[in-house]
């Protein structure tokens, strides 16, 4: 199937639109913009140029894909990008800002589901399946990773790193890195206890389960993790650990309060 334009949509002549893509009324795509096959471009969505999105993505009424960065040093005519995978939702009003350094680009993975106006900032990078409850806000520069749940109303200071399986509780204040498999509240955020359910629904039990709950305890009591089994996830673990960090803090290990499988 070719794509199913509206009669009021407004695309520049040099868009590029795939197989089976659908545009509402009164949408406006603009130049050197990409759009992969499947994808639906409700009423009224904006999407800028220099988006490339992948396919089967789903922008709603309102949403707004790579505006300008909102940072006052921005040059307008500097070529930045956003780049989307397959199979997101921006719901109405999402707002997504491209990126502030001469061909970079904020980056946005696959089956992320952002829900009504929430954030994402310039330069960030988003891995995949994560949810944003409404209203949830990412500064600039910040780095998420897979299966990553915020809470409505979170707001995320810039350069922050959000770890895998973190949950970050609604109204949420986070000034630093959220450590991986964690749950975080408050305001500023605190570490407070392991995602066991989010961990247990993405198969990690057993003895993975037992190895992660074994490093935050080691993590608390400031003791190295290397006799611990080279699981996928202590992997993951000892690889974000060793990254260097803009915001790591008040956030980190002390903070931790680790339970058991209760």
């Amino acid at each position: 199937m070719i794509a199913n334009i509206h009669p009021t949509a407004c695309i520049a002549p040099d868009a590029k639109l795939g197989i089976g893509v659908s545009v509402g009324p009164y949408a406006v795509i603009e130049s050197r913009t990409e759009i992969g096959e499947g994808c639906r471009i409700e009423a009224h969505a904006v999407i800028h140029s220099y988006v490339r999105m992948g396919r089967n993505n789903h922008v709603c009424p309102q949403a707004v894909i790579g505006g300008l960065p909102q940072d006052l040093g921005f040059d307008p005519l500097t070529e930045t990008y956003v780049e989307i995978g397959d199979a997101n939702v921006f719901r109405e009003g999402v707002t997504v800002s491209r990126a502030t350094r001469k061909g970079d680009a904020t980056r946005i993975g696959a089956n992320n589901y952002l829900m009504n106006n929430s954030h994402v900032a310039h330069d960030c990078r988003l891995g995949d399946n994560n949810i944003f409850a409404s209203g949830a806000t990412l500064g600039g520069h910040v780095q998420v990773g897979d299966r990553v749940f915020f809470g409505g109303g979170v707001m995320v200071h810039q350069f922050c790193r959000i770890g895998s399986f973190a949950i970050l509780q609604g109204l949420a204040g986070i000034n630093k890195d959220v450590i991986p498999f964690t749950m975080v509240g408050g305001r500023p955020g605190k570490h407070y206890r392991l995602n066991l359910v989010g961990m247990r629904r993405a198969g990690i039990d057993g003895d993975r389960l037992k190895a992660v709950s074994t490093a935050y305890r080691r993590l608390r009591n400031k003791k190295s993790l290397d006799d611990l089994p080279d699981t996928p996830e202590l992997a993951y673990l000892r690889g974000w650990l060793a990254e260097e960090s803009k915001r790591h803090g008040t956030l980190g290990f002390i903070d931790i309060h680790v339970r058991g499988e209760d």
